[in-house]
């Protein structure tokens, strides 16, 4: 296991257009070969959108998009369909399959941070997909079917914990508040202290607790479907 802190992510956006963006792996014109992504997972990326900024329209194709609102909502819009609008405790999935533009903005008053995941798909991109989740439920594992993944959404109170899943990997990101992960190992336990932007990228989980250091903690953790 080890801990990525939020100060290591790679500075990105266009701050004078209002876009502050931080990013966990390679992305952009920040390319470092040794960290182009974990799991499924090819990026996971934290962004700040002042009032009325956004992402102009423009493509994807051959990914699945997971968005995850921490404040202010954030507004979505492509050429099939109507906008939609995502709040806190929402969960957006855009399956871009083999082609899809669409528009990201914070059409709100006050400003947006959010973050999105993108992952690749297991086989074939298929046609594209969108859906929105309202309030997701708390602990119980989304899957992202095509990209052989599944996100769960943990709220422990300070002190209590969650057992990370089993599997050949984890990727536990701190959206708020503060957690211990205590990793039971052969060597004995271990525990690394992580605070919001944090991330613990775990290989062969399955020994890792997650112990909420303070009220209103929220960890976002992703792991293959169970």
């Amino acid at each position: 296991m080890r801990v990525w802190r939020g100060g290591e992510r790679y500075p990105g956006g266009d701050p004078a257009a209002g876009i502050e963006s931080s990013h966990a792996f390679s992305f952009g014109a920040h390319f470092d070969p040794a960290n182009l992504g974990f799991g499924r997972l090819i990026a996971a990326n934290e962004e700040r959108l002042a009032p009325g900024a956004g992402f102009e329209e423009h493509p994807h194709s051959g990914v699945e998009i997971v968005s995850w609102v921490l404040e202010g909502e954030l507004t979505h819009e492509s050429p099939d369909g109507p906008p939609v609008v995502v709040r806190p405790g929402d969960l957006q999935v855009l399956g871009a399959g083999s082609g899809v533009r669409h528009t990201e903005r914070n059409a709100g008053s006050v400003p947006a941070r959010f973050l999105q995941f993108w992952l690749t798909p297991l086989g074939e991109p298929g046609e594209p997909e969108h859906r929105v989740v309202r309030a997701l439920p708390t602990g119980e594992p989304y899957p992202v079917s095509r990209a052989g993944a599944a996100l769960t959404v943990h709220r422990p109170g300070e002190g209590e914990r969650c057992d990370l899943p089993a599997g050949e990997w984890c990727y536990a990101h701190v959206a708020s508040g503060s957690v211990e992960f205590r990793d039971r190992g052969a060597a004995g336990e271990h525990t690394r202290y992580a605070v919001a932007g944090d991330a613990a990228r775990i290989a062969d989980a399955g020994t890792v607790t997650a112990v909420a250091a303070e009220a209103g903690t929220e960890l976002l953790v992703w792991s293959p479907p169970r």
